[in-house]
């Protein structure tokens, strides 16, 4: 199979899958989600994934229909029927109905949530060539520790990114504290430290933000886990992206004005490390 969908026990071609209307997702977005990235039909990082994963179901008072090892074994099952084994693994959890038919704003406690996957087609980069950003003002809520599906602002933002020929947007707060981006982790490099938003309510803790610490760690770099405002951002020796769509990006260009470049050699130790990581963990 190329794309696969699975909702609530049944799977089949994404493009064929169906969703009642009852979910309610459709009305609320009411839901959480997670997603990573396979090699070789071995998903990456799937422990670190799943458990952020329940931990969001968790603070939105959600109930998962079933346990932890019981996704992983779906998951890793749905995996094996696909016709390439380099794929984007992505999985959700709403509220279903809820406990109500029509619709309302209360739920019903306990009430199991709705599982969605999708498996497609994917392909990590390898970090090598330089990506733009530009910046947007934060007006996201304060809960952006928790991995819901109400993803306006950054839906808003990543079209800014596109209309202006660059890769992705990062945010910024009151005090022009930089914070993260539509759907990555940013961070600085700066007389060899790195440099990186505290894991608080104003970012998401990104799984690949923990592996580029634990990267930092292991090849005696510093590490500051403080937030740092636009004017450090434009002035860092470099400026480096993670997501777990790709594991470590570096920007050369923000807002149409040349960034980084100043620490080619650092850089490098970083990306290799984290490539080298990925590739070794989903070796045939």
């Amino acid at each position: 199979m190329k794309e696969l969908g699975y909702y609530d026990g049944s799977y089949g071609p994404l493009e064929e899958m169906r969703i009642p209307m009852s979910d309610r997702v459709s009305w609320f977005g009411d839901g959480v989600y997670d997603a990573g990235p396979c090699r070789n039909y071995h998903i990456f990082a799937l422990d670190e994934h799943v458990d952020r994963f329940f931990r969001s179901a968790a603070l939105l008072d959600m109930t998962m229909p079933m346990g932890k090892e019981e996704l992983k074994q779906l998951l890793n099952e749905l995996v094996s029927k696909m016709d390439s084994g380099n794929l984007f693994v992505y999985y959700q959890l709403t509220r279903g109905r809820g406990g109500a038919v029509k619709r309302s704003h209360t739920y019903e406690q306990g009430a199991p949530g709705k599982l969605w996957i999708t498996l497609t087609p994917a392909e990590i980069s390898d970090g090598k060539m330089p990506i733009r950003l530009v910046t947007t003002e934060d007006t996201r809520f304060l809960h952006c520790n928790i991995k819901t599906l109400n993803l306006i602002p950054s839906v808003m933002a990543s079209q800014k990114a596109k209309d202006a020929g660059c890769q992705e947007a990062v945010f910024y707060r009151p005090g022009n504290i930089v914070t993260e981006c539509a759907h990555s982790n940013v961070h600085i490099l700066k007389d060899g430290t790195l440099r990186t938003h505290p894991a608080d309510h104003l970012i998401l803790g990104g799984i690949a933000r923990i592996h580029l610490i634990r990267a930092c760690e292991a090849l005696g770099i510093p590490v500051r886990e403080e937030a740092f405002t636009l004017d450090e951002l434009f002035a860092a020796d470099e400026v480096i992206v993670t997501s777990s769509s790709n594991l470590c990006l570096h920007a050369d260009e923000i807002d149409k004005k040349p960034v980084g470049g100043r620490a080619p050699e650092l850089l490098e130790k970083i990306r290799s490390y984290l490539i080298g990581e990925f590739l070794e963990a989903t070796a045939e």
